[in-house]
Parts: structure tokens; sequence; C-alpha cells
């Protein structure tokens, strides 16, 4: 017996009703469906080359943030030193990342990018790129602010919360 397809809203837009359960939940069903379609570009691309998930997500934070200390990241991400450790070690000797001591605390380690990296980063996030710019031209410029608020309150964390408060990115 296959799953039951969600009832869609009516055309007149979002249900007035819009905290009952039915909608609850096709808020999550919706989360769900599209990671699983934002991320399998990459994943293939990062099975290719023996990474997963994990070497993304790290690859990506340190694109968007040269210099990030391994600290910040590891609060960013929310995983243990040693899971870092692996996926880390993995990516400095594969030659995507490199990690520098910091100028005043020596034992501090500050991480970037290399060229191959670079460029890593940006095949992985081009297919991303492009969904994210399609999603948000058809949805518009009201609807793009109420994603933004909703993606918002669902984050636990106030300090995530904060850097997306609308606001311009650290570049």
């Amino acid at each position: 017996m296959g799953a039951a397809s969600p009832k869609p809203l009516g055309k007149a837009g979002a249900n007035p009703l819009f905290l009952r359960e039915e909608e609850l939940r096709q808020g999550i069903e919706m989360l769900f469906y599209a990671y699983r379609d934002f991320i399998a570009e990459p994943d293939a691309m990062l099975a290719e080359r023996g990474l997963g998930r994990a070497h993304h997500r790290v690859i990506y934070f340190v694109g968007r943030y040269p210099g990030l200390h391994v600290s910040a990241l590891l609060e960013i991400l929310q995983i243990t030193k040693q899971s870092l450790s692996r996926v880390l070690g993995q990516l400095v000797e594969d030659g995507y990342i490199r990690q520098t001591p910091g100028p005043q605390d020596r034992r501090q380690r500050l991480l970037e990018l290399t060229e191959r990296g670079r460029e890593l980063e940006q095949a992985l996030t081009e297919n991303q790129r492009h969904r994210i710019a399609r999603a948000y031209r058809e949805a518009g410029a009201e609807a793009v602010e109420g994603f933004r608020k909703v993606m918002r309150g669902i984050m636990s964390d106030s300090k995530d919360r904060a850097k997306f408060d609308g606001t311009p990115p650290r570049r």
C-alpha cells in the first residue's frame, strides 16, 4: 500500500488554518523532499571522489568564511572534534583545504580552501544556487522573506538566527 498523497492547498493560496496537523505534516514532508533533491547532485559528485555530506558541509563553510577557526567550524556544524578531525584530515590530505596557524596564537588553526577546494565548492554549490534562484524568482520577494522568516523560526540557536536578521552576510 503506497503512501497517501498530500492534500493540495486550495487555489486561493495557503489555508488559513495553517497550523492544523495536515499542514504541519506537509511542511515536514516538503522539507524532506526539498532536502533530498537539493543535495542529490552534490552527493553524486562527492561520491565520485570518495567524499560524503560531512565533507560537503566543511567545504561549504570553509569556502563561505575563509580563515575560519576550527573552533568556529565545530560550533557551526555542532559535531565532535573527533568527527571533524576525521573529515578535515581527509580534506587536507586530498588537497582541498589548507590549515595555517593563527597570527597571534600558533595553536589556533585557520582554514581556507585551496584552488582545488574552491573548484569543488563551486561545482557542488552551482546546482544548489540555481535551485534557490529559480525558487526565489518563482515565489517572488514577499514569499522569499516569508521563507527566510520560517527558516529562522526553525533554527534553535539565537546566534544562528541572528546571522540572518536582514543585515548583509559577512564575506
